[in-house]
């Protein structure tokens, strides 16, 4: 069965008629399950019906460790799955509240060329649950840290893993976090991000129309899109430029471009004039993304003063773009990186840090 953190209110009353339970008390359960409460910390829930939830699957992200940047207060955590899974998120403040980013899935498979996250693959999709309880754990873990009612204020889908690679579990999260009985997160502030899944795109505007789509597109062309990115062999910038067209079209929603500039490889003015006309029309932004390197690429990043020089070249091209600001640049903030470190030191304890 599905675990019990992706619930839903209707197959919860569903399972409590099979236990023979009373129907209110499914709007009790959900009370504790929006909160990341596991069965035994239902106080409310008769002991017995307590113990036999308990024997079902849980579908929880415990969080076991955290790195607090120095710099701007950005938060790195390491969340443990119930089968020993890693997978990791941040935490972002802004003046206009608190920002999560999530994962998807434990790992990835996309294979982008600049990207922690996919050197070893895609281990497993993680269900709608457990990806709910990366967001509850960080309300019950940093409650005390904010004045706020609510720790959380914004979700993005921009950890390890491609959302639309995981389908039907991201729908169900996006449900379950929007809804009343769930996080109650309003969709126009959770964003997800892919690199490019186009069917999955088209699918995401009856499924998840309000939320905002962020298209991981790094390049103005399919030469140089080919070289960073393999899903550009499967579905080409003539499909995937329509396709964010089209949501932008129908939503009422701006669709974001990510954009990484690689020295040497997309950052050319020239790229950028190819970039603006690819674009030109589309109610969009550009997000421009100094590369942060991984060792295990050799790839590199431009200067942040660059960064600004590219955003110039599209911005007088009437082309909507700002450079994104540099968080947790001490605590392996980019996507991946504190996971993989955290899988090479299990495999040689030695060289794990003492402090």
């Amino acid at each position: 069965m599905i675990d019990l953190a992706s619930i839903k209110k209707e197959e919860l009353e569903s399972l409590l008629s099979e236990m023979g339970e009373p129907r209110f008390r499914a709007k009790q359960i959900m009370e504790w399950l929006s909160r990341g409460a596991k069965p035994e910390e239902m106080l409310n829930i008769p002991k017995a019906l307590r113990t036999r939830l308990a024997e079902l699957p849980f579908g929880g992200a415990e969080i076991i460790e955290t790195r607090r940047s120095k710099k701007d207060d950005t938060v790195k955590m390491l969340y443990e799955l119930a089968d020993g899974n890693i997978v990791e998120g941040v935490l972002m403040r802004y003046s206009y509240g608190n920002t999560l980013c999530i994962s998807t899935q434990a790992g990835c498979r996309m294979g982008c060329a600049f990207c922690a996250s996919t050197l070893n693959g895609r281990v497993r999709n993680l269900t709608a649950g457990e990806m709910l309880s990366e967001v509850t754990a960080v309300e019950r873990n940093f409650a005390k840290d904010d004045e706020k009612k609510r720790v959380v204020t914004n979700i993005v889908m921009m950890g390890c893993g491609e959302p639309l690679d995981n389908y039907e579990n991201t729908v169900r999260f996006l449900e379950r976090a929007t809804a009343a009985d769930g996080l109650g997160i309003s969709p126009r502030n959770i964003s997800l991000s892919t690199c490019g899944l186009v069917p999955k795109i088209y699918s995401l505007i009856d499924d998840a129309p309000h939320v905002t789509l962020c298209i991981s597109l790094h390049a103005p062309n399919n030469e140089i899109r080919d070289k960073l990115m393999p899903v550009n062999h499967s579905f080409r910038m003539e499909e995937l430029i329509p396709a964010a067209k089209h949501y932008a079209d129908v939503t009422g929603r701006r669709v974001i471009f990510e954009y990484a500039l690689v020295d040497g490889v997309n950052s050319s003015e020239e790229c950028a004039a190819e970039l603006a006309e690819k674009l030109r029309g589309i109610n969009c932004h550009v997000n421009l993304i100094p590369l942060n390197s991984v060792k295990e690429r050799d790839l590199n990043g431009v200067t942040r003063a660059y960064a600004h020089t590219f955003e110039g070249w599209l911005n007088k091209r009437h082309i909507s773009a700002t450079v994104r600001r540099e968080l947790g640049t001490d605590i392996d903030g980019a996507c991946g990186q504190l996971r993989n470190k955290h899988a090479e030191n299990n495999a040689n304890p030695e060289a794990a840090p003492t402090a």
